[in-house]
């Protein structure tokens, strides 16, 4: 089965009733996870982007608060927190958003005292973090560009 365009598609839900738009919207939050989690953010969320932040704010912390001892198992832990915090942003697409949980998953993972040190391997996950969130800034206003790059600095390893 071949996909159609996005350019298509929109044409054609365009010339679709109301109550036709609703089932297929609905159908397609069945099928898959990541389709009713976008539905949610775009119906219930959208609005209040505070509260969002501070919610996946939560979520960043009980992702990262006891990290095993073990470095392997706290890779594994700290990239899963990555894909669900990347997951609210994708969601959202508002660069302030985007740079509000870069941070706060940096400084909360700063915080637990994971040696950085002795893994390349999250030394470059945590490196990596700092260049989207440079990347992010850059397209901001100057004002809030320099008071994020202070920011910036105190997580910088």
């Amino acid at each position: 089965m071949k996909a159609a365009t996005i350019t298509e598609i929109k044409k054609e839900l365009k010339q679709l009733p109301e109550e036709q738009l609703h089932e297929i919207i609905l159908r397609m939050a069945k099928y898959k996870l990541e389709n009713k989690e976008l539905l949610h953010y775009l119906l219930f969320e959208a609005d209040y982007e505070e509260g969002y932040i501070s919610m996946a704010k939560e979520e960043i912390e009980e992702g990262l608060s006891d990290l095993h001892s073990n470095l392997y198992y706290a890779k594994k832990s700290i990239r899963k927190t990555l894909r669900i915090t990347q997951k609210f942003i994708k969601y959202s697409k508002k660069k302030e958003t985007e740079i509000a949980l870069l941070i706060h998953f940096c400084s909360t993972l700063k915080d637990t005292g994971v040696s950085f040190a002795r893994s390349t391997a999250l030394s470059n996950l945590y490196n990596r973090q700092l260049i989207k969130l440079e990347k992010a800034i850059s397209g901001l206003h100057e004002d809030l560009q320099f008071d994020y790059q202070e920011e910036i600095e105190e997580l910088r390893i």
